[in-house]
Parts: structure tokens; C-alpha cells; sequence
């Protein structure tokens, strides 16, 4: 997240909004939610752009973020 806020802040606004919404929905929402398979089998992926994803997992009681950079 921090190479975002340096080099591109408006890409770091939109993947706290992407976070906010996994947060409220982990399942659905903006950014075309899609079930990852595997070597990531049960983590899940967010568009960012056209060539960075927002990589999370679904806890029972948390959101783990993976990844926010490049294409899984």
C-alpha cells in the first residue's frame, strides 16, 4: 500500500474503497469480486485496474489482504 500512496495516489483511494467494500461484503460488490483457484484456493480477487488486483482471504473473523499489486 505504501508504493500506491508514493507513486499513485488516486490508485491507493480507490483500494481503500475496495477494502471498505470487502469489508462490507467479501462476496460481492465493486470491483468484479471473482473465487481464486489453485495455489489460491479460497482467496479471492478485486480489480483495481486492468493489471492490478486487490489478492484477499476470507477469515472467520477478519479480511487478510495478500496482495494489492500486479496480477496474482
Amino acid at each position: 500500500m505504501a508504493w500506491w500512496v508514493e507513486y499513485d495516489r488516486k490508485q491507493a483511494l480507490k483500494i481503500i474503497k475496495l477494502i471498505q467494500e470487502v469489508q462490507r461484503d467479501p462476496f460481492q460488490g465493486i470491483g468484479k469480486p471473482e473465487k481464486l483457484k489453485h495455489d489460491l484456493s479460497g482467496c479471492w480477487s478485486r480489480r483495481i485496474d486492468k493489471e492490478h488486483r486487490l489478492v484477499y482471504e476470507v477469515l472467520e473473523d477478519k479480511i487478510r489482504i495478500l496482495s494489492c499489486r500486479f496480477h496474482y
